[in-house]
């Protein structure tokens, strides 16, 4: 599935996890990428008003210094695609090109939609194959019918994600092999994957994401909001949501904890988001 998406961050993922997204500005630079870390203040919990005034705002997706993809400078729509075992639960690595090339063109050609070979680039993280993508027809909300698609495979040097099941929200998360493994690897690592999450709500936003772990034992805290629609006549649930990831310095072992901290109602009424009263 391919979005054209308003959000110069893209993040919005499509449920088989490839990001799709559309770039009407380019980030700034001192965004992009690695950026710095924020000092480092303790978890900051939003009152519900701040919460729904982000929630609801079509132009907030993501905290100021949270990572931007390499390619959100790309004009236009496009895909980011990573590719994944037979049983699409995680994401393979290899450290030899070769291997890598070999996976995305099977990959590529078992795809619904596929697309002609352009090229490729490498990073530290991952090997990148690019594509121009050949759609049959208008799809959804996008005019553009060839689009370029930027299909990934990790390298293990970077991570290994074997064995990961990408449908829990709570357990095993992969190992980060990122030496050194800190706090800046760690974040780069969480805040990376969001991309790919997928969440079957109306409303996902990352309110904040700070450090959260002990000294020595990197840990990395997305504090985000959710709303559900319950309802015709009915105010939406809000869910304020920690999402921490703990690793292990030594072994480079991640896991991670999904957990909700508050909820409540809220609407919007006249463009206005609103906490609902209880009855």
């Amino acid at each position: 599935m391919k979005y054209r998406l308003e959000n110069p961050t893209c993040l919005l993922a499509a449920a088989i996890a490839a990001v799709a997204c559309n770039s009407g500005s380019s980030p700034d630079s001192a965004v992009a990428g690695k950026a710095p870390l924020p000092p480092v203040s303790g978890p900051s919990f939003p009152s519900d008003d701040e919460v729904i005034g982000k929630l609801y705002d079509p132009t907030y997706s993501v905290p100021a210094g949270f990572f931007v993809d390499e390619r959100a400078n790309t004009p236009g729509s496009y895909t980011v695609y990573h590719v994944k075992d037979a049983s699409v639960s995680y994401e393979l690595c290899t450290d030899d090109f070769a291997t890598a090339e070999r996976w995305e063109a099977d990959d590529n050609a078992a795809r619904h939609v596929n697309g002609y070979y352009v090229g490729h680039v490498e990073n530290d993280r991952y090997f990148e194959f690019v594509r121009e993508l050949s759609y049959d027809d208008d799809v959804g909300n996008v005019g553009e019918l060839t689009t370029p698609g930027f299909s990934r495979v990790f390298k293990c040097s970077y991570a290994v994600r074997d064995g990961v099941d990408r449908s829990q929200l709570t357990g095993f998360a992969g190992i980060l092999n990122a030496r050194p493994l800190d706090d800046t690897a760690l974040r780069d690592f969480v805040e990376y994957f969001w991309q790919f999450t997928f969440f079957d709500v109306r409303a996902r936003k990352v309110l904040d994401s700070y450090t959260s772990g002990a000294p020595g034992a990197p840990g990395r805290t997305l504090l985000l909001a959710f709303a559900t629609v319950q309802g015709a006549g009915q105010c939406d649930l809000v869910e304020v949501v920690e999402w921490r990831f703990d690793a292990n310095s030594g072994t480079g072992e991640v896991n991670s904890r999904f957990e909700t901290v508050r909820s409540f109602s809220a609407e919007v009424v006249d463009g206005a988001p609103r906490v609902c009263t209880a009855p």
